[in-house]
């Protein structure tokens, strides 16, 4: 299993929130950049940018960061928050970005979906973000009726091979990932699952790895070092 170090931006710094919710954010650091650089040296393959400011808004608002983050580490970097049109897709592939991350577009635009699945085709990863089993948009700040586990199954059949699912109430507040229902989508859809939201110890990491899913990504939990990360990519790789 992969262990994928999360990088949140919001207002050009480095940041976690509590359950999604912008009024509660910590702030970890000023340079996104240099953290980037700091989990690849310490043995990430793989690092998630997030545009927080761009989830919210549906711009690109931190894309010169996300641009240096992929110049400066010798890790693969996927990106998500904001990228809603065709042309977003096509131009961070173009930027080096290793893959790209779409949520609310993928709910909102079929048109947008359908196309994405075209160009990226296993580069894309689509963000399903629930809250309580429904799936929230706009940088979970837009509640739906849409059941997430049907919404993957419907993803799969129109080709999507990769998602990141997020239980919200979780995120960022290390009370353990949503076990169950991770256990639940390996075993009833055909896509690779990255788990991400309220992974706290090794022992989640473990856990997670029993579940079947591809990846974990893991935020809160490394800044505040309650995990260090060559623990956890040791962990992952038992």
């Amino acid at each position: 299993m992969e262990i994928i170090p999360a990088i949140d931006i919001l207002g050009g710094r480095c940041v976690r929130l509590a359950q999604g919710d912008y009024s509660r954010e910590t702030v970890f650091g000023e340079d996104p950049i240099a953290m980037a650089v700091r989990w690849a040296s310490l043995g990430a393959d793989r690092i998630h940018v997030v545009d927080l400011d761009g989830a919210k808004t549906g711009e690109r608002t931190n894309a010169a960061v996300v641009s240096q983050i992929v110049d400066s580490v010798n890790c693969a970097v996927q990106t998500s928050g904001g990228i809603r049109s065709i042309e977003m897709v096509r131009g961070m592939l173009d930027e080096g970005v290793n893959r790209v991350v779409i949520g609310t577009g993928a709910v909102k635009d079929p048109e947008f979906l359908r196309e994405s699945i075209a160009i990226a085709h296993d580069r894309l990863i689509v963000s399903v973000d629930a809250r309580e089993g429904k799936v929230s948009l706009q940088g979970w700040t837009e509640a739906t009726d849409i059941d997430a586990l049907s919404f993957i199954e419907r993803l799969a059949s129109q080709g999507v091979q990769r998602i990141v699912y997020t239980d919200i109430l979780r995120d960022g507040v290390t009370d353990g990932p949503n076990f169950q229902m991770y256990e639940r989508l390996t075993s009833a859809t055909s896509v690779k699952v990255i788990a991400a939201g309220g992974v706290g110890t090794v022992e989640d990491i473990q856990r997670l790895t029993d579940c079947g899913v591809e990846g974990a990504i893991v935020g809160r939990a490394l800044y505040t070092g309650d995990i260090k990360l060559p623990e956890a990519l040791s962990a992952a790789a038992v």
